[in-house]
């Protein structure tokens, strides 16, 4: 099995700022790469350019550059040249599919924040220090960064990432052949209603509440946000003051991602732990948020009717908020790593079917649910919580596939 470890980095102020170098120069990398690929399109032979010959010249850029491109190791620099193949190789497939393309483009300083070493050994070594208590990396140009690891290692190390998020440094490890740490089992099936109101509810009526991070830190973030507002948008005009507020509602935002994510792995963790086998509603969460389309006014050219976009973007904000697809994704993660079953199940009447398992006739209408708390069956009567009702339907249906898988 692969697996992906992340740690805080402790750098010195020395090491902290070879880091940023390192990015700044691996960033000229790679706009110079895509500039000369955009040349060759442009000339009248339309040479095309691809990472082949781009990777070749990088002997002849080293040797030319020793101060800044000489110093970093060569993999990691091919490893940059390959990212940008990656992102032309999705172009012209969004091209040939009829998508939008989104043309690369060029990156600045601040928004190239991933070096990647692909080979543990070659120009970066994980654990470099093993005589010594204090985990480190060595990176080529850097030297030996402390790592907080706070975790045990599995499997072997693979590629070595080091990634910048605000004023943090990461290290990301990609591990392969981790071995599977299977719990004991318990014998329960388990199934799970996503929600904004409660984040989820279980089959047995029990309610995870959604902490909201972000409604919780709007105040602070609108603040952050219209501070920053009064400063100029041109970039010639960026003081000290602009950057530190930019920096601070980058900060916040962080600090609402890091909370987020901790719940999720939190949450993830208990029902893999409590749990063998957990149903869950196969949710499009980009589907579901999109905003809705514009209904023009026939008898009125150039204006247009309500169509219910200031509920919808509260409705797509608490579902963001809420991430669903973050949180569903590590559950399947965990759930791998402790060899137990993750079923996505259709989600479609979920809400509007009278429940079989708790007495329900099985009827689905969209009166069954009377508010967005109460479902109450139009042939049988049957009342209970909406959100449970959901739960027991997703586990039905998790049943079902579990016995035709089996």
């Amino acid at each position: 099995m692969r697996r992906a470890y992340k740690f805080l980095l402790r750098p010195t102020v020395r090491q902290e700022t070879a880091l940023a170098e390192m990015l700044r120069d691996h960033c000229s990398l790679y706009n110079g790469a895509l500039q000369e690929r955009r040349d060759a399109y442009r000339h009248v032979s339309r040479t095309s350019v691809r990472y082949r010959e781009q990777s070749a010249q990088l002997r002849e850029i080293r040797a030319f550059d020793p101060k800044h491109q000489g110093r970093w190791s060569f993999s990691s620099q091919q490893a940059t040249l390959r990212r940008l193949d990656r992102a032309f190789q999705a172009f012209f497939r969004r091209v040939r599919a009829g998508l939008a393309p989104g043309y690369p483009r060029f990156r600045g300083v601040g928004h190239f924040d991933t070096v990647t070493f692909p080979k543990d050994g070659d120009g970066c070594r994980w654990d470099s220090t093993p005589q010594d208590k204090q985990t480190r990396v060595r990176l080529q140009g850097v030297g030996h960064v402390r790592v907080h690891r706070h975790r045990a290692v599995r499997g072997r190390v693979k590629t070595v990432g080091i990634k910048r998020e605000g004023r943090r440094w990461y290290v990301v490890l990609s591990c392969d052949e981790v071995p599977v740490a299977p719990l004991p089992e318990t014998g329960s099936i388990v199934g799970i209603d996503m929600g904004t109101v409660h984040f989820l509810t279980d089959s047995g009526g029990e309610h995870t509440e959604n902490p909201g991070f972000l409604a919780t830190m709007a105040d602070e973030l609108a603040k952050a946000q219209r501070h920053l507002s009064t400063f100029p948008r041109r970039t010639g005009q960026r003081t000290k003051k602009h950057r530190a507020a930019a920096r601070k509602v980058a900060g916040l935002h962080a600090k609402i991602r890091r909370q987020r994510l901790d719940h999720h792995h939190k949450t993830a963790l208990g029902l893999v732990r409590q749990h063998d086998v957990v149903g869950h509603e196969k949710l499009n969460t980009a589907g579901m948020t999109k905003a809705p389309a514009p209904r023009p006014d026939p008898g009125n050219d150039g204006a247009f009717l309500p169509n219910g976009a200031a509920a919808k973007a509260w409705l797509n904000r608490s579902i963001l908020d809420a991430g669903w697809g973050q949180f569903l994704g590590i559950l399947a993660q965990k759930a791998e790593s402790a060899a137990r079953r993750v079923i996505p199940v259709d989600a479609r009447n979920t809400s509007r079917t009278c429940p079989l398992r708790i007495g329900g006739c099985g009827h689905v209408s969209g009166e069954n649910r009377v508010t967005r708390a109460e479902f109450e069956c139009v042939r049988c009567g049957l009342v209970a919580d909406a959100d449970r009702v959901g739960a027991l339907n997703v586990l039905h249906r998790a049943g079902l596939a579990l016995c035709d898988g089996a």
